[in-house]
């Protein structure tokens, strides 16, 4: 914009016939027109070798390179002669910068494998440790004793003779008969093996 108020075109956005906008379209559009027609294709085939083939990425990387070029165009300095050199390298740092944040990223894997899994049922075991918890109350005090010892804190006979204060023979002697009145406290509720 001139001191006069009256609005300048921008040196990049003038056609190569040297002319301004003939065709009827708003500034804005022209410019984008201009970028597309003089910068897409060869940006285009800068950028492929970049993102080793892939089209639809490079497509969008030149798309986002043109958009960055039309929002900065009038901080651009005109004397350099020519746009294409800011355009590399804005493109060439939109793919680094892609790139890097994908390795920044963990690694996005499809869930749907995890749905065949079979997952344990938490249920049964629930109701597995009810009926064992239930059939060790019906045990006498002494023998639930020595299985809470043993079988559940996992302590050796002689451990638990230490712990419980009795001699490690009356530990085996009350381990096999709690043993035998469990199961038969199991079986009562329908628990077979």
């Amino acid at each position: 914009m001139r001191k006069d108020g009256a609005v300048t075109e921008h040196p990049f956005a003038r056609r190569r016939s040297g002319g301004g906008s003939s065709s009827g379209l708003a500034p804005d559009e022209e410019l984008m027109r201009t970028l597309y027609r003089d910068h897409a294709g060869p940006l285009f085939g800068f950028v492929l070798r970049l993102v080793a083939g892939d089209r639809q990425r490079a497509e969008d990387v030149v798309q986002e390179t043109l958009v960055r070029a039309w929002r900065n165009i009038h901080q651009l300095d005109a004397s350099t002669g020519s746009l294409r050199p800011w355009l590399v390298t804005v493109a060439r740092r939109i793919v680094i910068d892609s790139h890097r944040s994908s390795l920044a990223r963990p690694r996005e894997v499809d869930a749907s494998p995890l749905e065949l899994l079979p997952a344990e049922d938490e249920l049964d075991k629930a109701l597995r440790l009810m009926t064992i918890s239930d059939a060790l109350d019906d045990l006498t005090v002494a023998h639930r004793e020595v299985i809470v010892e043993t079988y559940l804190k996992g302590r050796t006979v002689n451990e638990a003779a230490a712990e419980l204060g009795i001699p490690a023979g009356t530990v085996r002697s009350r381990i096999f008969y709690a043993l035998r009145a469990l199961k038969l406290a199991l079986e009562e509720r329908g628990v077979t093996s």
